[in-house]
Formats: structure tokens, sequence, C-alpha cells
């Protein structure tokens, strides 16, 4: 049973005698044995509990979905929640940033790949997005944060409920944002399954995983050039699918695992498997800082905010509400945004000219410039937008040349300017 409360819960199970009476401790030596009756023992989550064999002496409720409840979520991040270094404060990275914004303004671009040299503040900007995620409309007490009003980011006891006719609770939460560590089990990533109560009472008893926790939301994977294998396939299953299947002893559960994947690393440490690399709608090359005057204002900014981060987080607080408000806007302007049956075809044939494979580059390239168009605050895409994400959009898509010295993104550009001329 330990597969259902999970480790990260507590559960305290006591007999209605124990709980009126302080002094009453739950141990084998404080229970009164009656002559011939006899005793056996249970396991919850690793927690002992005494009963008489053949009773139900308490009730277990589906603990996944009540420790899981977006309200104990919130109030536990508020409290324990570390300070974040602002976003507005970042300096330099703008083409990291932009692609981070993009990503926070239409989910369905796909993702960002951020790859540079170590120590340029790749974990720190991603990390820093969390103060700018927009609220989205969730139901309360669902552990996959499922979508009132789409049915495919629904869980199924909430599409069951709706089925029904029955009035779902629902309330305003910020997206979810998942750090996914190198080190996790494929359990702790997909979620388990408890075989002993599927196979004794016959039902599905399952702990969602991290997949199920950022649903609707990001899903961060630091240095995941470095994850084990067996996890990158979890990732593009999910990825391809925008669902969760955890097959365990024949029995089969199914949730919604939409999610906005990131990730970095240092290419230096290894490549990334290609079957990955064509899941990110969008590829963010980052640079070590070579101005002086830069690099000195990066340090001392840091020292303030090691000093006082209550204070640093406060001198910030008016950008990043005006940013957070830009979000919001374009966020809601987006689906007002055009662009031009002209500028698609051209869009299509710089990448037909590049040989990029499938069609997710010219799909990812529109959505990405429509969104930069949103938070421009303009109803219509123009040339200038389409050139500025272009180069993150095909750059990890083309076909590697050991010959070819000069940098991928430089070639897009090239390209760009010969088709759109």
């Amino acid at each position: 049973m330990a597969s259902v409360l999970g480790t990260s819960s507590t559960a305290i199970l006591a007999s209605p005698r124990s709980l009126s009476s302080p002094s009453s401790r739950p141990t084998i030596s404080s229970l009164s044995l009656i002559p011939g009756q006899s005793y056996g023992k249970r396991f919850y989550g690793g927690i002992v509990t005494e009963n008489k064999k053949g009773r139900s002496q308490f009730a277990v409720t589906n603990v996944a979905t009540e420790i899981n409840s977006v309200e104990q979520v919130q109030k536990l991040s508020k409290e324990s929640q570390r300070p974040v270094y602002p976003f507005t404060a970042i300096v330099g990275q703008e083409e990291m940033k932009l692609c981070l914004l993009l990503n926070v303004i239409d989910p369905k671009i796909g993702g960002v790949m951020i790859m540079g040299d170590r120590g340029t503040g790749k974990s720190t900007t991603v990390r820093s997005l969390v103060d700018l995620l927009p609220e989205i409309r969730v139901v309360s007490g669902d552990p996959y944060n499922s979508d009132p009003e789409d049915p495919e980011s629904m869980g199924i006891e909430v599409r069951e409920s709706v089925v029904k006719g029955e009035e779902l609770s629902i309330t305003m939460t910020k997206i979810n944002m998942v750090d996914l560590p190198l080190g996790a089990t494929e359990d702790r990533v997909c979620g388990t399954i408890d075989i002993e109560k599927a196979l004794t009472e016959g039902v599905k008893a399952f702990e969602p995983g991290l997949l199920a926790k950022a649903n609707r939301g990001i899903l961060y994977v630091d240095e995941v050039n470095l994850l084990d294998d067996h996890l990158v396939d979890v990732l593009l299953d999910s990825a391809a699918s925008g669902w969760n299947t955890v097959e365990r002893e024949g029995i089969s559960i199914s949730h919604p695992a939409r999610f906005i994947l990131i990730g970095s690393g240092n290419p230096e440490e290894g490549e990334l498997r290609p079957q990955l690399l064509d899941r990110f709608g969008m590829h963010a090359q980052v640079g070590t800082v070579r101005d002086a005057e830069l690099r000195v204002k990066i340090v001392e900014e840091r020292a303030r905010f090691d000093r006082n981060p209550k204070e640093f987080r406060d001198s910030y607080k008016a950008e990043q509400e005006k940013l957070q408000q830009q979000i919001g806007s374009a966020r809601s302007f987006l689906p007002s945004v055009k662009i031009d049956h002209e500028l698609k075809v051209k869009i299509s044939k710089v990448c037909s000219e590049l040989n990029v494979d499938g069609l997710r580059g010219d799909i990812v390239t529109n959505r990405a410039a429509k969104a930069l168009a949103a938070l421009k605050g303009r109803d219509s895409v123009a040339a200038e937008d389409i050139a500025t994400v272009i180069p993150n959009c095909l750059r990890h898509r083309l076909r590697k040349d050991p010959l070819e010295s000069i940098d991928s993104g430089l070639l897009v550009i090239e390209k760009f300017y010969e088709v759109f001329s």
C-alpha cells in the first residue's frame, strides 16, 4: 500500500479512542487483546497500525488526490518558498528570455532548449519565470490540474463527472513549474499503481507522479543532456501524445500530461538525443557576457540579492508587475493575431530549402511569430517578427554537417533574407 500514500505524504491513522485521549498512544502494549480474536498488522505508507482481523478499522481514501489538491499545494508553496531572483533583474541573455516569454504566451510552441556555457544564468533565468506565470482555471482538488472546459486536459474522474452532469468546483491557480531531477526514478516521474489494492479490491489506486503535476504547466530539466535514457523515453512518449500511460501487471491507467518542456545544458558535457531535441519547439544559445561593464553589473546585482533578497525583489516589483500584465494581455490578445498567407508560404520555403525534416519547424515558426506580435501589441505578424524567431525555431532541426564551420543559426538567417528579399 506504500505506493498509494507515497513517501512524501504524512498520514496519521488512529482509532477514535486514541484521538479522544491525549495521553493514550496507539502502541501494541496499550491494546487490550480479547481471547479468541486474532490480530494482524497493516502497513500504510510506512505506518504500522494494529487492527482486528476481519474488521476494517480505518477508512482509507484517495490520499494522493487530497495531498495534491490545489489549495494545499498553494499553501505549502507560499510557506516554504525560497526567494527567487527576479526575471527583470537578469542582465543580457535577451534571446533566452524572449524564447521563455513566448512559450508562456503560447504553450503550444512546445518548450525551449537552452544550451550554453556553464555559469551563464540558464537555471536562474528559468526558475525566475515562476513569478511571471499567469493564473489558469483548474478543477479544485484534482491532482492533474484539469481544465474544466477542455476535455483533452481533463483527468478520467473529472471527465466522468462532466458526463454525469455534475457541477465542478473551479478555482484559479498559477501555472505550475516542476523540476525533474536527474536521479528521479521512472515510478516517481510516471506515477505508481498499488498492485495489491488493484488485485484484491479491483480498484485502480494510483499515486500521480511528476508528469501529472506538470500537466498544463512547465516541466524543467536541468542538465537535460545527462538525463538517463529510460527517462528520456518517458518524456518522448508523453510529449508526443500529451498523455501519460502507466502499465503495471496488465493494468493500465492514463492521465493528461500536456506541459511546456524546458531543458538546459552545456554542450561540452554531451549531445542531446535527436529525437528529444526535435521535441523542443525553440532552441536558445547562451554565451558568456564579454563586456566588462556588464559583467561588473551582474556581479553587483547578485551581491545585492544575496545580501538582502526581499529588499532586492521589492526594488524590481514594479517592473515585474508591468511585465506580468504585458504577458497576460498578450495571452488574451493572441487568438486575434493574424499572419498573411504570403508570409506563411515564405516560412515554408525557408524550411524546405534548408532541408528541415518534417513540418514542426513550419508550425512552431508560425506560432512563435504570432506570439511575438501579441507581445508587441500588434494584431498582424510582420516580417521582422519572423526574422527574430526563425533562427530559434529551426537551428536545432538542421542536419548536422561535421565539415560545416558556420553556426546553424547564421545559416537560417542567411536563407531567411534570401527568401524574404
